[in-house]
């Protein structure tokens, strides 16, 4: 049996597909959700003589389930460039982890494929906010200006998809734009007969048209904080969000903060784009924080935590 697992975001989706591009595997059963659910292995933990690919999703957070499926005769290739910890000696076990701000899993694969499928790992790096990695692939492949842009939309509304506390908020599960993109070797044909699109701008358009009528609260220094209510438009649009304001101001750090039906914050944090680290040193040390060092997040904040949280922010990024 084989065994798909990949993050519910643009990175983790062309992952995979750029990799089943170059190795079908039509049997292949997917585990997936949204973009914050990484514990993706917990799902198949007591799989037997099987052979897993898993993309994009932290091997640290994944290490019991990992360490007993490697005992349960199970072959793993794994591609993610999220903090990995200590990584399993196992002849089982196949790693291709890469922690650098610079670099996503699609970029990965990529190598790992010979750019075999490089247009691919162009909207993957546009989803998690690489566009300078992005823009460098581009000049290499010779792509103009306005394929850039093509590329980039589609990463970005496949990123804008993951955003959510639970798959309710999202436009698309995750395995059904997987399973859009599928059968397209190449992104711009997706791009002319592709309907999921349509949906994804138009929701994109609106979420963000609430969004951008959220005022930063009121701190001293270069960071930006939004609060933003517990609605699904401000889950969904909230990652989104938080990449545009890096984006918009370069040497600053952002946070998103929203709150949970169960009145816990969750948090989105970017470092500065012209600085980009220790977002995931700051979020792992609060309950259930995780991420990279250029981006990170929060799931489950205890509201008494939140000054305690705003203070670390800004002493981090000083």
């Amino acid at each position: 049996m084989h065994y798909d697992i990949f993050n519910g975001d643009a990175d983790g989706i062309f992952a995979l597909h750029q990799y089943r591009l170059a190795h079908p595997q039509a049997d292949a059963q997917r585990i997936t959700g949204v973009k914050r659910d990484i514990k993706l292995l917990t799902q198949i933990k007591d799989v037997e003589n099987s052979v897993l690919t898993v993309f994009d999703v932290s091997l640290d957070s994944n290490r019991a389930p990992l360490e007993q499926l490697l005992l349960a005769e199970n072959k793993i290739i794994y591609f993610d460039h999220h903090f990995a910890g200590e990584v399993p000696s196992s002849l089982s076990l196949t790693t291709n982890i890469n922690t650098s701000a610079d670099t996503c899993t699609s970029l990965l694969v990529n190598q790992h494929l010979n750019n075999a499928f490089p247009l691919w790992a162009i909207c993957g790096a546009y989803g998690d906010n690489l566009h300078k990695s992005a823009q460098k692939l581009q000049r290499e492949l010779g792509l103009n200006a306005q394929q850039g842009q093509a590329l980039m939309e589609v990463g970005e509304l496949f990123n804008y998809n993951g955003y959510g506390t639970n798959l309710s908020d999202l436009h698309f599960h995750p395995e059904a734009l997987y399973l859009a993109v599928q059968s397209f070797e190449n992104p711009f044909d997706f791009i002319e007969n592709g309907p999921q699109l349509i949906q994804l701008r138009e929701g994109h358009a609106e979420d963000m048209a609430l969004a951008m009528k959220q005022k930063p609260l009121h701190t001293t220094g270069k960071n930006r904080v939004y609060f933003f209510p517990n609605q699904p438009w401000a889950r969904r649009i909230s990652g989104v969000f938080s990449n545009l304001k890096a984006r918009e101001q370069e040497h600053s750090a952002h946070a998103i903060i929203t709150e949970n039906n169960d009145k816990t914050l969750r948090i989105s944090v970017r470092a500065p784009l012209s600085d980009k680290k220790n977002a995931e040193n700051l979020c792992t040390s609060f309950p259930t924080g995780g991420g990279r060092a250029a981006a990170a997040g929060i799931n489950a904040l205890p509201p008494e935590m939140l000054d305690k949280f705003l203070a670390a922010f800004h002493s981090t990024y000083p």
